[in-house]
Parts: structure tokens; sequence; C-alpha cells
């Protein structure tokens, strides 16, 4: 499969309170198409995440009014 973009080698943190996995990351468009291996796909931007942690975006919910 082709994916825009593939995140290839980093630990995968998805905030469920699973322990973290190294898996793949396919984005097409503005949406995550797929994880898992990804080995066999090609992308036009890879990203090599090797040692790094891979997170969803964080929301800072402590506000003051």
């Amino acid at each position: 499969m082709k994916f825009d973009t593939i995140i290839s080698g980093g630990t995968v943190i998805d905030g469920t309170g699973t322990p973290g996995a190294q898996v793949d990351i396919g984005i097409s468009g503005k949406e995550i198409a797929a994880t898992g291996d990804l080995s066999e796909s090609t992308s036009d931007n890879a990203i090599d995440a090797t040692g790094l942690t891979v997170t969803p975006g964080f929301i800072d919910v402590h506000a003051h009014s």
C-alpha cells in the first residue's frame, strides 16, 4: 500500500495505559490510515523515529478564568 508519510521505528504510546509498542504509522492526507508492520509499504515521505516516542497530541486542560 502507498501512503503520503510513514513513521517507522518509534515506540507508540496511545494513551490507553497499555505498554508502548514499536509499530509503523501510515498517513494518507491528514489521517492515520494504518498501523502495524508497514515495511512492505511505500511512501512519499519517510520519518525514522527509531529511539523516539510517538504519541497523540497532548491537550492542556488546566485553565484559570
